[in-house]
């Protein structure tokens, strides 16, 4: 991840300039904005500090726990209208979990941030993603219903994308993960 101390400064001078419209501000995408090292910096805590003083839209996707540090901003952002919170949850099989995303939160876990948000009133829904014909796909009505149940609004899903030596590396990584499972994933992969 690359580290801007002065992140701030240019979320601010940018929201500021004369002709900016407030266009909503999307959070994260490629790269969590509640990495391990928002425990330490706080940017994304005083992004949205920021945001909330110039009451400029923003909208987040995630699936670190971090962002109930935020709760009391992210409150405030929904109390005006200018948050929408995305938990992305990829299994609800630990196994599987572990195997895709390690060193990231439990399905448990991203289901309890979707209820603990959802209780402060936060306009929280999930992104179901990436999902891996094959492997997750049969998950999706599992995942609904328990992000429903926890006070999801919304979903959305986001289908495996592999450009150029990205598939390269995921099949390679099929073939240690899923040894017996691979052709048959790799195709359903393929066939979307």
């Amino acid at each position: 991840m690359l580290f801007r101390s002065n992140a701030v400064e240019l979320f601010e001078k940018f929201i500021t300039r004369k002709n900016w419209n407030f266009t909503p501000i999307h959070l994260s995408g490629n790269t969590d904005c509640y990495q391990p090292i928002e425990r330490e910096k706080k940017l994304t805590r005083d992004i949205l500090q920021t945001a909330l003083h110039y009451k400029q839209p923003i909208s987040i996707i995630t699936k670190n726990a971090l962002i109930l540090r935020d709760k009391d901003i992210l409150s405030e952002l929904a109390k005006l209208g200018l948050l929408k919170v995305f938990v992305s949850i990829t299994s609800l099989n630990e196994d599987t979990r572990q195997k895709i995303e390690p060193r990231t939160v439990t399905a448990t876990q991203r289901l309890r941030v979707v209820e603990e948000l959802a209780n402060c009133n936060i306009p929280i829904g999930v992104n179901v993603a990436p999902i891996i014909p094959g492997l997750t796909d049969t998950e999706i009505p599992q995942i609904l219903k328990a992000s429903s149940e926890a006070g999801a609004k919304w979903a959305n899903y986001i289908i495996v994308r592999l450009n150029g030596q990205i598939g390269e590396i995921f099949k390679d990584w099929l073939q240690v993960a899923y040894p017996e499972r691979c052709d048959k994933i790799w195709n359903s992969i393929l066939s979307c």
